[in-house]
């Protein structure tokens, strides 16, 4: 069986997010809760991941990241080096882009070497907070498989990404 963890992004997945969606859909499901959901530190939420997964079993372990969730699974894996079952990464924020304002400490640059597990990037053509340029490019660096899901925003709540199954689809690849 696999152990399903949720990632989110700044401010956290309010309930009408997929990733919330994906939480209710199993009691394998967990979402991992961060200290700072507003100003996050990068080891701070990576240590608190590294903490929620060390009861189970790595072979088990898929990582479900969203926006800046996505930067700390790869913090993650390029820090600690573990080896799990996989991560799906849906729109990585570009945080290395000059109109990613946003208060966070120590998640630029994001790590660039190939993660030691399956990753799948999900990726959109008109998110603001990535282009898919980026989103390519991380994928190549990362080793992911990439996605491309035409026009769909920032894969959240607010572009129409609640109620996923096509999400819950390609999770089940991993």
């Amino acid at each position: 069986m696999q152990n399903y963890f949720i990632i989110p992004g700044l401010g956290n997945s309010g309930p009408a997010h997929w990733q919330t969606w994906f939480e209710k859909s199993g009691a394998n499901f967990q979402r991992i809760h961060q200290r700072d959901w507003e100003t996050p530190n990068c080891i701070d939420w990576i240590r608190t991941i590294d903490a929620a997964l060390a009861n189970d079993d790595p072979a088990s372990l898929v990582l479900i990241g969203h926006s800046l969730g996505c930067a700390a699974i790869v913090h993650w894996a390029a820090r600690y080096g573990k080896i799990i079952k996989g991560a799906l990464l849906v729109a990585p924020s570009d945080i290395e882009a000059p109109h990613y304002t946003f208060p966070v400490t120590g998640f630029a640059p994001l790590p660039k070497q190939k993660i030691n597990f399956k990753t799948i990037v999900v990726a959109s053509r008109d998110d603001v907070w990535v282009s898919m340029d980026r989103a390519k490019a991380f994928a190549d660096c990362w080793g992911s498989e990439l996605i491309d899901i035409g026009n769909a925003g920032h894969i959240n709540a607010q572009s129409g990404y609640g109620e996923w199954p096509a999400g819950l689809g390609i999770l089940s690849t991993l």
